[in-house]
């Protein structure tokens, strides 16, 4: 199936469109493969549990591929584009969304913690974006579409590594955004609030939280509950189409207004 053939007919929004979902095997990252897959895409689900990437691929259908991938290694990140490009030739969306958070001030951090998160979040972006790039640059079209979050803009209590990570991704949204906005190539980025994901379901059960974390998480939001994947999905994939051609350097708050208190 040549690149060039695989374009959008109208049919659907991203008909045809080669998605690489990074952690797309679950929470977020999963709700989004499906999205996509719905709206017409094929769907990379790149994620570092490969037997969950596995079942994520097949229960959306003969639309996705599973490819196993830790975004923090540049050896696995080349593998997996390999991987794309053998099958597909090309690649329409890149969605990074791969990472994860811990609890802790600054003061709480290791320097090991701290390298970490700042590997899978940070330079998971950066590696995929720059294996990729170069392939949306010769075709002269592209999308890429960052997951930040809302905390990153607001800042909360005893969250600094993860917070600190998810604000360098929007700005490396805008700086890549002016970069590349000459290849015709769009890069924006989702921030969302508080969403229920099997994320949030771990940090609740750390000893360090109150007896209800998931109302006080909810409480910050105007409707005073947390956000659900889907609802998070549906910017990813307006970002994604090209409803949002008019879009890029973007950081699409998806917070139920908790960023404009």
């Amino acid at each position: 199936m040549e690149f060039q053939q695989r374009q959008s007919t109208g049919a659907s929004r991203l008909a045809g469109r080669v998605c690489i979902v990074t952690g797309g095997a679950s929470g977020i990252g999963l709700a989004t493969c499906q999205r996509l897959a719905a709206e017409g895409a094929i769907v990379v689900v790149a994620d570092k549990d490969g037997e969950a990437a596995g079942i994520a691929a097949s229960s959306i259908g003969i639309a996705a591929m599973p490819v196993t991938t830790d975004v923090s290694s540049l050896l696995s990140v080349r593998g997996m584009v390999h991987a794309v490009m053998a099958q597909y030739n090309g690649v329409d969306v890149l969605v990074n969304h791969a990472g994860y958070g811990i609890s802790g001030t600054i003061l709480d951090t290791s320097e090991d913690q701290w390298d970490t998160v700042m590997s899978v979040n940070l330079k998971g972006v950066f590696l995929c974006s720059r294996e990729i790039v170069p392939i949306m640059r010769e075709h002269r079209n592209g999308n890429i579409i960052n997951v930040a979050l809302a905390v990153s803009m607001v800042g909360v209590a005893n969250r600094a590594a993860y917070i600190a990570s998810k604000g360098a991704i929007g700005a490396l949204t805008r700086a890549m955004a002016a970069d590349h906005i000459g290849d015709n190539i769009r890069v924006n980025a989702v921030a969302p609030g508080a969403t229920e994901t099997p994320y949030y379901e771990g940090l609740f059960k750390q000893p360090s939280q109150s007896e209800h974390p998931s109302q006080e998480h909810g409480a910050r939001q105007l409707r005073s509950r947390t956000g659900r994947p889907i609802e998070i999905t549906s910017a990813i994939a307006f970002l994604a189409s090209d409803d949002a051609t008019f879009m890029t350097g973007t950081l699409l708050p998806v917070d139920d207004r908790w960023t404009a208190r």
